[in-house]
C-alpha cells in the first residue's frame, strides 16, 4: 500500500516528502488512517543519527492518534471508525517473561519500535507516523478516550506512558510527597498525573519562570534546585522523585531529599551521570529508571486521562514546519510538545 510520508534521508538535510510502502493487512491487522502525530526528542535524535546508525529513509513519529479504515478477518477488539492510538512499540517476541507480564517494553528478544526498527515478522525496517496511514497488529493498538481532544491526546502515548509508568510501579498514593525534576514534555505530565492521584507535587527546577507554569499546571509548591537552602529545608522529606532532565547532571543533591528507603527514578537522561555512593548508603536510597509502558499500562493511563481529563500541552503545526520545530526543540523552545496536524501532509 503506497503511503505518503515525511521522512530523514540523511543526517545532515531537512526532512521531506517522501513515499513508502505498507504491507498489506494480516488477519490480525489494522489500518489506520493517521490524525495527529506528536513530535518526540526521539524523533530527533533518530533523524539526526545521534543514537547510532539510522536507517534511512527514516520516517518518525510515534504518538500516533488516528481513525480505524479497515481491519483484518480476526480482529476483534477494533471496527472501522474507532479512534486508536499507536504509541513506541508495534511488536514484540510474545513469549518471553517480560511479554507474558504484560511488560513487552523489556522484551528479552528486543521490541519492535514503531520507526527505524527491524521488524522480524514482516522483514524491513518499520516506518513510523509522520506518515499518512500506519498498519499495526491489533495487540499494539490502543483505544482512545472520545472525551479528550486528539491532537492534545498524541503525546500521552509517549511523553505520557513514561511518566506514569514509573509513578503506578512505584506504588505513588494519596498523601505522598512527589518530586518532580523538571518541566517539559515529561515533567509537566508527571504533575499532572501525580496531581490526579492525589499526591503532593513539588516542581523542582533551576528556573523561576518554570516554577511559576508548574504551578499552573497543578504542582502544589515549587523547590529552586539552586537555592541551598530551599534544599537544605526539604533534604530526607520526599517520598519519591521522577527525574525528568533529558541529559546527565549532578544526581546526587535530588538524592538527598530522599527519606530512608525511598526512590529516584530516570525516565529522561540516557547518559553516564556520576553517583556518590555514600548519598545512597546512608538512608538506603534507591536510583531507578523506567521505559514507557506496557500496552495494557497504556491503557489503564488512557482511560485514567479520559476520566480525568488529562492531556498533554501542545502546539499544532503542519507538516512542513516539522525542521523548524526540530530546530525549536533543540532550544526547549515549545510548551510543552509538537503535535503535527496529518491532514497538512
Amino acid at each position: 500500500m503506497t503511503t505518503k510520508a515525511y521522512a530523514a534521508f540523511n543526517a545532515v538535510d531537512p526532512l521531506g516528502a517522501h513515499t513508502i510502502e505498507r504491507r498489506t493487512l494480516d488477519a490480525k491487522d489494522v489500518s489506520i488512517k493517521i490524525e495527529y502525530c506528536g513530535v518526540c526528542h526521539s524523533d530527533l535524535h533518530t533523524a539526526k543519527s545521534d543514537w547510532g546508525p539510522t536507517n534511512y529513509p527514516a520516517v518518525p513519529g510515534h504518538e500516533i492518534i488516528g481513525r480505524v479504515e479497515a481491519v483484518g478477518s480476526e480482529v476483534t477488539k477494533f471496527k472501522v471508525g474507532d479512534i486508536v492510538g499507536v504509541g513506541c512499540m508495534v511488536e514484540s517476541c510474545q513469549h518471553c517473561h517480560s511479554c507474558d507480564e504484560g511488560l513487552e517494553q523489556y522484551c528479552e528478544n528486543g521490541f519492535t519500535g514503531t520507526y527505524n526498527s527491524k521488524n522480524s515478522k514482516y522483514g524491513g525496517i518499520t516506518y513510523g507516523g509522520y506518515a499518512e496511514k500506519i498498519v499495526v497488529q491489533e495487540s499494539f493498538v490502543l483505544n482512545v478516550p472520545t472525551n479528550l481532544p486528539l491532537e492534545n491526546v498524541a503525546p500521552l502515548l509517549c511523553a505520557g506512558i513514561t511518566t506514569w509508568s514509573p509513578l503506578r510501579h512505584w506504588n505513588v498514593k494519596k498523601g505522598d510527597k512527589v518530586g518532580v525534576v523538571g518541566l517539559g514534555g515529561l515533567g509537566h505530565m508527571g504533575v499532572k498525573f501525580a496531581k490526579a492521584m492525589g499526591v503532593h507535587v513539588v516542581m523542582i527546577t533551576t528556573s523561576v519562570s518554570k516554577g511559576e507554569d508548574a504551578m499552573k499546571l497543578g504542582a502544589d509548591e515549587v523547590l529552586i534546585s539552586t537555592n541551598a537552602d530551599e534544599m537544605k529545608a526539604h533534604a530526607y522529606s520526599f517520598d519519591f522523585l521522577l527525574n525528568t532532565i533529558p541529559v546527565a547532571h549532578d544526581v546526587n543533591p535530588y538524592l538527598l531529599l530522599l527519606k530512608l528507603d525511598k526512590t529516584m527514578c530516570m525516565v529522561g537522561a540516557i547518559e553516564p551521570f556520576p553517583i556518590h555512593g555514600g548519598v545512597l548508603i546512608n538512608k538506603r536510597r534507591n536510583i531507578a529508571g523506567s521505559l514507557i509502558g506496557g500496552i495494557k499500562e497504556t491503557q489503564e493511563m488512557l482511560d485514567f486521562c479520559g476520566e480525568h481529563g488529562i492531556v498533554s500541552e501542545v502546539e499544532v503545526i503542519n507538516m512542513h514546519d516539522i525542521n523548524e520545530a526540530y530546530v525549536r526543540m533543540q532550544k526547549s523552545d515549545v510548551k510543552y510538545r509538537f503535535v503535527i496536524d496529518m491532514k497538512t501532509l
